[in-house]
């Protein structure tokens, strides 16, 4: 069996004192001359070197590590946002670990408690449940949250930061450019309307209608039967069952806006089974843009979110706070909507 090597092999090797190599392995280097800095990295190079991380931790009372939840990797926009997250978080000396929970609070609980438990201090949430008290006995004991997608509820006493796009007057403008292009019978595709973004889009969708004059209708505002999950996994299936009932109805709508890319995605497959032609008998816009929006046929028309400004902004938040630089009141940092015109939008045909 392999001998371990240890920090003391290390120290021995580069000719060093031991609190000389722990300073270099804890980040202060500027404690060293460049020429033991190098005999240092030489030594951990030649014996192959491996801290441990929990030995570190339990000396130093620091974890190298934050976590990470959200919703369902299956949808490729938050596997993006995880990509953005990890990346942020190496340049703070961080590493993530991921949780895929379904937006179920007992697997977020549990999950929390059990990177609680493994001395992780700091979780960044993206499930954009409307109620997260659920998490507010971990928080008492020390957790730091920032949420993602999600902005505080009215009457939250926990403290907390949130990162997000403004999900309400995203759907705002790319319901208005349905209109502008002369859609007045605009139909709205989503899995269970239960969660603070997705509230915030469809109060969006209804505003723009209003506003132009039009009364939202009910029967094209499709979601999911709100028992049954909330579709992050299943999007495609649950996008195509909605747009097959909604153009099959006595009164279909020219255009659809899907909550986000992936039930967009859906859209198209039943545009498609149903023979409806995308975008000379049906307009679709989507959220989130994603890399399929730009590559699908004909190209989405989608709202972005700024996805590495806000999985940066979220670390920075949440070290910030594990740093002890902030410790007051939440912060929300709201993010503007950019609408991204491409080809499965146009003017309406005449019926």
């Amino acid at each position: 069996m392999k001998k371990k090597i240890t920090i003391s092999d290390v120290a021995r090797e580069a000719g060093v004192s031991i609190s000389t190599v722990s300073n270099y392995l804890n980040g202060r280097e500027e404690l060293l001359r460049p020429d033991t800095r190098k005999r240092v990295e030489r030594a951990i190079s030649d014996l192959e070197y491996r801290p441990n991380p929990v030995a570190r931790q339990l000396k130093t009372g620091n974890s190298p590590f934050i976590g990470l939840i959200v919703p369902s990797v299956a949808n490729p926009f938050y596997g993006v946002f995880a990509q953005y997250v990890e990346s942020a978080a190496a340049e703070l000396g961080y590493h993530v670990l991921l949780g895929n929970c379904s937006r179920d609070p007992g697997k977020e609980k549990e999950f929390a408690e059990q990177l609680f438990n493994y001395g992780v201090r700091g979780v960044v949430f993206g499930s954009s449940l409307v109620d997260v008290s659920y998490l507010s006995d971990l928080i008492k004991e020390g957790l730091r949250l920032v949420t993602f997608d999600r902005s505080s509820a009215q009457g939250e006493k926990m403290a907390f930061d949130a990162v997000g796009v403004d999900n309400w007057q995203g759907m705002y403008i790319a319901t208005r450019h349905l209109l502008g292009l002369g859609h007045r019978r605009i139909g709205f595709v989503s899995g269970p309307i239960k969660t603070i973004s997705r509230i915030n889009r469809l109060e969006g969708y209804k505003k723009a209608l209003i506003d132009a004059g039009i009364e939202p209708d009910p029967d094209i505002i499709w979601q999911m039967d709100v028992s049954a999950g909330y579709g992050d996994s299943d999007a495609i299936r649950i996008g195509r069952k909605a747009t097959q009932q909604l153009l099959a109805s006595p009164n279909p709508p020219t255009a659809i806006v899907a909550i986000n890319a992936m039930f967009a995605m859906g859209v198209y497959s039943g545009a498609r089974e149903m023979g409806v032609s995308i975008p000379d008998e049906l307009s679709v816009v989507g959220f989130d843009d994603i890399d399929l929006a730009e590559i699908v046929n004909p190209p989405l028309t989608t709202i972005r979110q700024p996805l590495a400004d806000m999985a940066s902004k979220a670390v920075e938040l949440l070290v910030n706070r594990l740093d002890g630089k902030h410790d007051g009141d939440g912060i929300c940092h709201t993010f503007p909507a950019e609408l991204v015109v491409r080809h499965s939008t146009d003017k309406p045909k005449a019926r």
